[in-house]
């Protein structure tokens, strides 16, 4: 244990079974944190605020329910979760200094968490910062745990929290798509497959099926979460509980649930929710669907846009900001590209998920600390990324219906409804011409006298080539 040896000059001395440490007096954490602030200066960065919240959440509830079962004094476990709530109420976060990536499972973020509620709970009391004899990180703060439930159970909540905000961002971005759909279901314009003409389709129709992928999405995402609400709390070292009372295990997951207003449940085999992080990898392998289908619409939305003189031109983005140091005038699809920005960095660090949730070893996986990094990443850029695409492209999107309607009747694509009614052959003489002379299907097939212009009336009407069956299917029946 941890032991304070003098304080003098703003610093105290610390002391654990490696030697001292001077730590700044104004610190709620302690040599431990020290230590590892000195082992893992790997990534600049801080612990993900919702994992802190969560650690805040764990540490609660253990204390409530040690205090319930008789383990721990009633003024130490009240100091020790009223410090825990303040940490959720948002104090004490710049506290938390160790860097996300580092060795050891995880164990420098759960005593970074141990020490900075070790140490204002001390203050609550009207004690010393470091006086561990009264209420210890290891002994008090730790008591019945340890990092090996701790951590996951943290990692979970902290999931389920910011999974909660994406989901709400998502809907909300849904919504937008929806409200586009019927925005442009009045707008034709030529589909295109290999990049090539094809038959027209409703922009709205377009737009509808954005909209419905991403309640796919929204789906997969809500269904990954199903096994993040079993908890190996109480799990200790190597899942068999060693040092946790069995009326303390049922109580501190009580407290989870209650603390955390979420359904948290302990996992039915504590070995096995301690060894695998399959969990996590579904979480993330949603994520990345998710992405990859965004990306596409992104690619899309790039691609209708371009322009604006001599480029597709068929839809028109808000213009964010000027788009070269160098070309006046220019503006630049910035919304859609850090979509797929965005969509590039899911996908790697479900990489790393993948990698991470493969090295574990017997009775623990080690490497959750990269894994929680690059899944709480993800979430939150994807929960980010999102709304400022809703914000600042999506809900701004114009048709430029003048454009589409030219394209259309361009088309050579639209000579798939006159097949039914020509041949494909005669179809395929007229489109080849067609190519060759740049004159309509229109003209020519008034031209070639293999239709009359108000044959071809009923047949070329835009808006039954995007229904099922045949354009024109009335003249069929004449014939």
């Amino acid at each position: 244990m941890a032991t304070l040896t003098e304080v003098k000059n703003g610093v105290r001395i610390e002391k654990d079974f490696l030697g001292e440490k001077e730590v700044p007096n104004y610190a709620y954490y302690g040599v431990q944190t020290m230590r590892a602030v000195e082992n893992f200066p790997i990534t600049g960065y801080k612990i993900h605020e919702g994992l802190i919240r969560a650690f805040a959440v764990v540490k609660k509830a253990a204390a409530l329910a040690n205090t319930d079962v008789g383990r721990l004094e009633l003024n130490k476990g009240g100091a020790i979760a009223e410090a825990a709530q303040e940490i959720l109420d948002g104090k004490w976060h710049d506290h938390f200094i160790v860097d996300p990536i580092q060795g050891g499972a995880g164990t420098s973020m759960n005593m970074n968490a141990n020490e900075v509620i070790a140490n204002r709970a001390l203050e609550l009391l009207g004690m010393e910062k470091g006086d561990y004899h009264y209420i210890s990180p290891n002994s008090h703060v730790n008591m019945a745990q340890s990092t090996n439930d701790a951590f996951p159970t943290a990692i979970h909540i902290a999931t389920l929290n910011a999974l909660e905000g994406l989901l709400q961002t998502m809907g909300y971005m849904h919504d937008v798509f929806e409200l586009k759909a019927e925005q442009f279901d009045h707008v034709i314009k030529m589909g295109r497959t290999h990049l090539q003409d094809a038959v027209p389709i409703r922009l709205g129709q377009e737009f509808k099926a954005y909209s419905r992928v991403l309640e796919r999405d929204m789906k997969r995402i809500q269904q990954s979460r199903q096994h993040l609400y079993e908890v190996n709390m109480g799990a200790t070292a190597v899942g068999t509980g060693l040092n946790a009372d069995p009326e303390y295990i049922e109580a501190v997951v009580k407290h989870l649930a209650a603390i955390s207003e979420l359904p948290l449940v302990g996992a039915e085999d504590l070995v096995d929710a301690t060894q695998n992080t399959d969990a996590y990898t579904e979480v993330s392998a949603a994520l990345k669907v998710c992405m990859m289908n965004m990306s596409k619409i992104a690619n899309d939305l790039r691609l209708m846009a371009s322009g604006p003189r001599v480029g597709l031109a068929e839809i028109m983005l808000p213009a964010r900001q000027p788009g070269s140091s160098i070309m006046p005038g220019k503006v630049n699809p910035v919304m859609p590209e850090v979509i797929n920005q965005i969509a590039f960095q899911v996908i790697g660090n479900d990489h790393t998920i993948c990698l991470a949730s493969e090295a574990g070893q017997l009775e623990l996986n080690v490497m959750e600390p990269v894994l929680v990094f690059n899944l709480l990443q993800s979430i939150s850029i994807m929960n980010n990324g999102f709304r400022a695409f809703t914000d600042n492209c999506l809900k701004g999107i114009e048709a430029n219906e003048d454009r589409l309607k030219e394209y259309v009747e361009k088309s050579v694509g639209i000579i798939t409804a006159v097949n039914p009614h020509i041949g494909y052959e005669a179809a395929a003489r007229v489109a080849k011409e067609a190519i060759a002379t740049g004159q309509s299907v229109r003209e020519l097939c008034v031209k070639n006298g293999v239709l009359s212009q108000e044959d071809l009336e009923l047949i070329l009407d835009p808006f039954e080539m995007t229904h099922p069956g045949i354009a024109g299917a009335t003249l069929l029946k004449k014939n």
